[in-house]
């Protein structure tokens, strides 16, 4: 099962720029990251080359950090490929809470990150539907 660190930061100029660089100094290589923000906190969610090593770094720099399962998945980089896996989860009523791309492609497919309620039933019901589910050692040599 894929990890997923959320950081929950102060809504303010440069804030992103300090936590990016403590990751940066700790050698910290970022997968995929989703921005969300209000007005006074944002969300940072990130699949990193080292979870724990992550959430250390950032706790030391105050942030409150999270780790959850997430699910990704890797559909072919054509048009409506992403619908057919959202179409699988829709049928068997599996609700997306969120979703986000990584940066680097897994050979031709596009990699997505999906988080619903029960990433491990997400995951079986995209299996059954033929929908590939790249693995962890997939994903840290992207």
């Amino acid at each position: 099962m894929l990890k997923q660190i959320s950081a929950f930061v102060e809504n303010k100029p440069g804030r992103l720029m300090e936590i990016l660089q403590a990751l940066a100094d700790a050698k910290v290589d970022l997968k995929a990251l989703s921005l969300a923000d209000t007005t006074d906190f944002g969300v940072i969610r990130m699949i990193v080359s080292d979870n724990e090593l992550a959430k250390k770094v950032l706790k030391e720099d105050g942030v409150v950090v999270r780790i959850t399962d997430i699910t990704a998945v890797a559909v072919p980089d054509e048009p409506g490929a992403l619908l057919d896996a959202l179409k699988i989860l829709s049928d068997n009523g599996v609700a997306i809470e969120y979703m986000y791309a990584f940066g680097e492609k897994l050979g031709n497919s596009s990699v997505i990150a999906i988080r619903t309620e029960d990433p491990e039933r997400t995951e079986q019901v995209l299996r059954n539907g033929g929908i590939v589910i790249p693995s962890d050692s997939e994903i840290e040599k992207m």
